[in-house]
């Protein structure tokens, strides 16, 4: 598919070579350019013939580029992708989108899964929407790491659970992956009486087997609102639950670490905390290649504020609340503690905000609203600044997942709400902030 150019980058490779916005780019070194997958593997090389469409819809010249090896050209299109997004054809019975409230943003409600997303992104896909061709790409091109969600490696229980008579033959585009040597990044997705116990025992040994294809797995548990009518009925992932989860995967996690020198399988924050169990230290995480799937994102974050914490003894801060999800409310208290131990006269609180919006079973701080932040905060003694996880604003940080801005919880609040960075350094830095 033909690409419009709508800016070029000054001074890049595409700029010097004397192309413009309201071009379409058409070809590079003979190949089509489909996409931006296209665009980012042909554009590699240090020395390019584009062949490009002109402004006027009609004229097709030929412009020579020359550049450093992995330069990017500079050039930038109308859509990310080049082309349209794949959506998810999936039905999955644990699917977070079709648990959202009526009435949010449109943008919530779209589903992709799409294996460019995964490349550049790092989103998780399903497989099920692969076609041979895109399958054949990705070995062509060497497309790697995929990250996939794999849920079970039990193809009629992946057909009943993702609800796509595909899920289970897909489950065989992994060995292709293997063999081709794609590194594969795989999730659990565990609901309670589905694909926890001896299933999930199957999807680890099954998994373990496509090692080092399958770098790493993460097991995460299944996220319930209160917003599931006419949904399949589920469970929500209690205590005992998340005790039998814990006690399935450590013993074969340490049992792959004697083996293979990697524990392979790592499991989310979120059960530790369930199973009101100790979180593990950070050594235990390895690579941390899971970070943003919520492995290992609490202790990592623990670590760096006592790391940090020494550079701010003594000193003084101006009066703040933590405003935090459930889940790690204890843990921030905690570490709240030790820094008003270490300095002088540490006028801070921690608030555990419950979730009203999604339901009191969402715990994360993530998904907390800004309607939410103000009917619990309103009326408290809240110092001079709320400091908020900066995840529970929308990339770019200017709206939350109600479509309440930071500023009309500032003026709601009366105090200035200050967003705080994954980083228990940044958590200290905000705390004093002069």
């Amino acid at each position: 598919m033909a690409s419009k150019i709508v800016s070029v980058d000054a001074g890049s490779p595409a700029a010097r070579a004397g192309m413009k916005a309201g071009e379409t780019l058409l070809q590079i070194d003979g190949t089509a350019i489909r996409d931006v997958l296209d665009y980012k593997f042909y554009s590699y090389d240090a020395r390019l013939v584009l062949q490009v469409l002109e402004a006027d819809g009609q004229t097709v010249r030929e412009v020579r580029v020359r550049k450093r090896e992995g330069e990017p050209l500079g050039l930038n299109f109308e859509h990310y992708l080049m082309d349209g997004m794949k959506r998810c054809s999936n039905q999955c019975v644990f699917c977070f989108i079709d648990q959202l409230p009526r009435g949010m943003r449109d943008t919530l409600y779209v589903k992709d899964d799409d294996a460019r997303m995964s490349f550049l992104m790092g989103n998780y896909i399903s497989m099920t929407n692969l076609s041979e061709a895109d399958v054949e790409r990705i070995l062509r091109m060497h497309i790697s790491p995929v990250n996939i969600s794999v849920q079970t490696t039990n193809p009629a229980l992946r057909v009943k659970m993702l609800q796509n008579k595909r899920a289970g033959e897909s489950l065989k585009i992994m060995e292709r992956f293997a063999e081709g040597g794609i590194s594969m990044n795989c999730q659990l997705v565990v609901c309670k009486g589905l694909n926890d116990g001896e299933e999930l025992r199957r999807s680890l040994h099954d998994l373990k087997k496509l090692y080092p294809a399958v770098n790493t797995i993460s097991v995460v548990p299944f996220g319930m609102t209160d917003h599931r009518e006419g949904l399949y009925p589920l469970e929500p992932t209690d205590k005992p639950c998340a005790e039998a989860i814990l006690d399935i995967v450590e013993p074969f996690a340490e049992a792959c670490r004697r083996e293979l020198g990697t524990r392979l399988v790592w499991c989310g924050d979120e059960l530790y905390l369930k199973a009101e169990r100790p979180l593990p230290d950070t050594d235990y995480y390895e690579e941390f290649t899971q970070f943003e799937n919520g492995i290992g994102m609490l202790p990592l974050f623990m670590e760096e504020f006592r790391l940090a914490l020494p550079d701010y003894a003594g000193r003084t801060a101006r009066p703040f609340t933590i405003a935090t999800g459930t889940a790690a409310a204890p843990s921030l208290t905690a570490l709240l503690d030790e820094a008003a131990a270490a300095c002088d006269n540490l006028k801070g609180k921690v608030v555990a905000i419950r979730n009203d919006f999604f339901g009191h079973r969402v715990s994360v701080a993530g998904l907390i609203t800004g309607q939410d932040l103000i009917a619990q905060l309103r009326g408290q003694a809240l110092g001079e600044r709320v400091l908020i996880s900066a995840n529970m604003l929308r990339d770019g940080g200017d709206v939350f997942l109600d479509d309440y801005t930071p500023q009309q919880v500032e003026e709601a609040l009366g105090v200035a709400v200050v967003p705080v960075e994954i980083d228990g350094a940044d958590l200290l830095a905000k705390i004093f902030e002069e």
